[in-house]
């Protein structure tokens, strides 16, 4: 076996040593340069092969958005510079509008019709904010106004959909050409404008509201688009149980996006045509990592609001006398003044069921609160309409009680004493599982209440589609026959 002489090793270690300390120094070197510019000799490409690619590819960058949460959600207004999800700062791709499940055209409308009504006033003829720039999309208002706020959200995603700046989910799409169009988009904020101008008289027997309900109505009515369809797949949002109160009888051929059907006839609005939209909730939410457990709620049953209504809302007034003396029960009444909001809060969050109890009219915003809160909700309200219920379980997560029966005594206490701590459990998780399902954000995310509203006009949009094509299948096969 041949020796390798001894000054050769040496010679070859002190190169190998020399090698080791070079690369140690390059390393080093380069990450000072990464981190503090790029004016340096080394290359970028050298740095991202040096330093980046030593990241483990399970470690992803951080995407993470922050969805709006009111500090003071009675009077704080929604203010996208300071509460709204982030924009990633790498530049996403603008969405693909072959790959889109809705392609939408949407009139622009004067701004008197949406973010006029936030105060916002164009420049040189500009139609719309720029919603790539969180300093210029206008503020929503706070308080109740927020649980309506839908016109809003959905309108400024549309927006985003063509900004090459914004990353969301490519669900809908805004498209130039009306003949391509899936749907047409109606942006006028219909709930902010009775909110803010139903009782604003321009005369003695015409407000505001109504106004812009009648310039909408002749605009609609001239539209191209609207006589090829009669209306049909135009979307309208009236959220509001009160707003499109003239308007919707001329416009009832039209897709509504509504909270309830309860103020309006089947004529009008129904579940065939119409999507049910969630209302924002105007409680804190709660994040799931801290919410309090199964023991940390000593609240058995949390209703705060409202008790003398009227209509279906009289089994509020029942429900009070048979509950108020109840051990570990708060039923009380609550307003949005005198910090009602943050008491709400910290209610639900403290109790392990929260009753939603028809009003005025089946829904409100109370349901969305407890999920928010992760406070299983206990629904009584026999005609009740709930979001997306064509893919979501409620039964998985909330409790349906008729009215009926709730208000026989003793039975509603009864009924909840007896649910195991495992079963509630498996509530609350469920709860915090589909709780993204009923968030409004901008920019919007995959599965958040936005995105699942795109998905619901999809599918109804097919099913219309579908209902149609088997009600003419006679007459097309007679319209053949007679071309033979």
């Amino acid at each position: 076996m041949t020796q390798i002489p001894e000054k050769s090793l040496f010679v070859s270690r002190s190169f190998a040593c020399l090698f080791c300390v070079s690369m140690l120094f390059l390393i080093l070197s380069s990450s000072i340069l990464y981190q503090f510019g790029d004016a340096s000799l080394v290359p970028r490409s050298i740095y991202n092969i040096i330093i980046v690619k030593t990241t483990p590819d399970y470690i992803k960058p951080d995407e993470t958005r922050v969805a709006f949460e009111p500090s003071s959600p009675i009077f704080a207004s929604l203010s996208c510079k300071e509460s709204c999800s982030k924009i990633n700062a790498v530049k996403p791709a603008i969405c693909d509008q072959t790959q889109a499940l809705l392609k939408v055209f949407m009139y622009d409308l004067p701004p008197e019709f949406h973010f006029g009504l936030l105060g916002w006033k164009e420049d040189r003829n500009q139609i719309w904010p720029n919603v790539s720039n969180l300093n210029q999309i206008p503020s929503y208002p706070g308080g109740l106004n927020l649980q309506h706020s839908i016109e809003y959200w959905l309108t400024l995603d549309l927006l985003s959909s063509v900004s090459p700046n914004v990353s969301r989910p490519c669900t809908a799409v805004l498209i130039q050409n009306s003949t391509q169009a899936d749907v047409i988009f109606v942006p006028f904020f219909s709930s902010l404008s009775y909110n803010r101008h139903s009782k604003t008289r321009v005369t003695e027997k015409t407000t505001m509201d109504k106004i812009l309900q009648q310039k909408l109505v002749k605009f609609l009515k001239g539209r191209d688009e609207w006589r090829r369809s009669g209306g049909k797949n135009h979307i309208i949002m009236a959220h509001h149980p009160n707003s499109m109160l003239f308007a919707r009888r001329h416009l009832g051929s039209s897709m509504f996006v509504l909270a309830d059907f309860g103020r309006y006839s089947s004529q009008i609005a129904n579940i065939d045509k119409d999507i049910i939209a969630p209302y924002k909730h105007v409680v804190r939410r709660l994040d799931a990592r801290d919410s309090p457990s199964f023991q940390e709620r000593p609240v058995l049953v949390y209703f705060q609001g409202a008790i003398y209504r009227k209509d279906g809302g009289v089994i509020r007034q029942k429900l009070y006398h048979l509950l108020k003396d109840e051990k570990d029960v708060h039923f009380t009444f609550g307003s949005v003044s005198s910090g009602g909001v943050r008491k709400a809060s910290r209610g639900m969050s403290s109790s392990k069921f929260c009753l939603n109890i028809a009003g005025d009219t089946p829904s409100s915003n109370r349901l969305f609160d407890a999920i928010a809160s992760h406070c299983v909700p206990v629904i009584i309200s026999d005609e009740i309409e709930l979001p997306f219920e064509d893919v979501l379980d409620y039964s998985k997560f909330a409790i349906f009680v008729r009215a009926s029966d709730a208000v026989k005594k003793g039975y509603l206490m009864k009924l909840l004493r007896r649910i195991r701590r495992d079963k509630w459990i498996q509530m609350w998780e469920r709860l915090k599982e589909i709780e993204k399902h009923f968030e409004y954000e901008y920019p919007s995310q995959s599965g958040d209440a936005v995105d699942m509203i795109w998905q619901m006009v999809h599918r109804k949009v097919s099913y219309v589609h579908e209902k149609g094509g088997r009600k003419n299948r006679y007459d097309m096969s007679q319209k053949f026959l007679d071309a033979i």
